[in-house]
């Protein structure tokens, strides 16, 4: 599962260097400025990628003395600073760079270079989107919350997994700006719309800071200490159930310690008779819990 959102990274990474590289020539060439936008965008979500490896790598780091759950919120610190300073400074400049086109609007020159690179880009980043889309349904699978099957958006909200949450959150962006860009582009070119270049910069821009915020508020929840999604208590419930002729538990309480790692504290009161008989139901709860999802790491017991 783990390995699975850090090919979503890898991917999205890929996507969006060759994609940056296409849009700095062809904003070059033709003028355009949300061309330019759209390179700046591009940069930003590149920059966005080389630190969540760098944060992957750093939270794989075993545990110690001074960690001794391990590293795994590294890389809820590294996405935040994706989202305050590399996505929001991506959107900023975006934004001047649409005011000051709107303030000296200039025509596109060579605007077949424009499509012909706002079409690659969508080529790539739709690419990138559909490794993050099947790697988002794999982790979903047949789970529904509240009755109705988990959507991307609301995944995105619950995931606590910046691999996957950023990146199509990213992806959809690149798609969504990339539609911007060619409005702006085809409004100057066709209909003489000089000032739709630097309009198409500018809500560009505000689509990155939209990002940034959004980003911002889910890490920001997780770094703080997220409870685990609510399918995966429900089936921490449902296997406690199970044992309710042998114990009763009182409390529940769930951690993320990282993207892959979970502790689950149950507060229990004992049924069994006979410490062996405790013994052997507690070892046996706690496979089954660990069972339910890889990332269960530890499972504790305070007895009522």
């Amino acid at each position: 599962m783990a390995e699975a959102s850090t090919k979503v990274v890898y991917a999205a990474l890929v996507g969006n260097v060759l994609v940056a590289l296409c849009k700095f020539g062809a904003a070059f060439l033709s003028g355009s400025s949300a061309m330019l936008t759209e390179a700046i965008h591009s940069t930003a979500d590149t920059v966005n990628q080389l630190l969540l490896l760098v944060g992957n790598n750093r939270s794989r780091r075993r545990k110690d003395a001074s960690h001794a759950f391990g590293y795994g919120m590294e890389v809820y610190f590294w996405t935040f600073v994706v989202a305050v300073i590399v996505l929001l400074a991506g959107g900023v400049a975006s934004v001047w760079e649409g005011v000051r086109q709107l303030a000296s609007p200039e025509p596109i020159k060579s605007p077949g270079i424009s499509f012909g690179v706002l079409a690659l880009s969508a080529l790539f980043e739709g690419a990138s989107f559909a490794v993050g889309y099947r790697a988002y349904k794999r982790r979903v699978g047949g789970r529904k919350v509240q009755g109705r099957p988990v959507g991307m958006w609301q995944f995105i909200k619950l995931s606590k997994d910046p691999n996957l949450y950023e990146s199509l959150l990213e992806d959809s962006a690149a798609l969504i700006g990339l539609g911007l860009a060619v409005t702006g582009v085809l409004a100057s070119v066709f209909f003489g719309a000089l000032w739709a270049d630097g309009a198409a910069s500018i809500a560009i821009g505000a689509l990155l800071i939209g990002c940034s915020l959004i980003i911002a508020e889910a890490t920001r929840s997780l770094m703080a200490g997220e409870t685990v999604a609510p399918p995966v208590l429900e089936d921490i419930r449902r296997v406690l159930q199970t044992y309710a002729d042998r114990l009763s538990a009182s409390e529940v309480k769930t951690l993320h310690l990282g993207p892959r790692s979970i502790l689950v504290a149950l507060t229990i009161k004992m049924r069994s008779k006979g410490f062996a008989k405790a013994e052997r139901d507690l070892s046996e709860l706690t496979a089954n819990i660990r069972s339910l999802d890889e990332r269960i790491a530890f499972v504790y017991f305070r007895f009522d």
